[in-house]
């Protein structure tokens, strides 16, 4: 009778680290296009761009922490964790969609908005650079797919993270 409460903690666990992981790995690879469009193709992000990236920076680690703690045992510890990932994600997609406002003109922008990095890294390379360097401020949006900016699927992927730990949390509840 004692060997009951372990199968049903180890179920919760596993449904709260299983969210977690997902939660960490789609952070990460959402993180590391953004990185991949500004390092391989040359998109400078503006200084909204580079602030959407924060809940992903923060919220990966964190999830794989509350992986670890599910894993471990303290499924508790790790729905307050994800409890804490879903109001960063939820940060970061109130970010995004403001900054998808302001590339669609619906609200205007900071005034400093602009390319966060374009002053070159060397004088050598200062041509080179400029000819594969993409400015883009705030306003408009440097890359589209089926309509949506950068931005909008910023805000679109961490409303779904949002989802996917809340309901890592309550699934996870004893």
């Amino acid at each position: 009778m004692t060997d009951a409460p372990a199968p049903i903690r180890s179920h919760h666990s596993s449904r709260v680290s299983a969210a977690a992981l997902v939660i960490a790995v789609v952070a990460a690879l959402t993180v590391g296009g953004a990185l991949i469009f500004e390092h391989v193709f040359g998109y400078v992000p503006c200084m909204l761009c580079l602030w959407e990236r924060w809940p992903y920076y923060l919220g990966a680690p964190l999830a794989l922490l509350a992986a670890l703690l599910a894993v471990r045992g303290n499924a508790g510890a790790a729905r307050l964790l994800l409890v804490l990932v879903a109001i960063l994600f939820l940060g970061g997609a109130a970010l995004g969609a403001y900054h998808a406002g302001v590339e669609w003109s619906f609200w205007p922008g900071p005034t400093s908005c602009a390319g966060a990095n374009a002053a070159p890294s060397s004088a050598g390379g200062l041509l080179e650079q400029m000819r594969t360097t993409r400015i883009v401020p705030c306003d408009r949006a440097a890359w589209r797919l089926f309509g949506v900016s950068l931005a909008g699927y910023s805000a679109l992927i961490s409303l779904g993270l949002v989802a996917l730990a809340l309901i890592g949390a309550r699934r996870g509840r004893s």
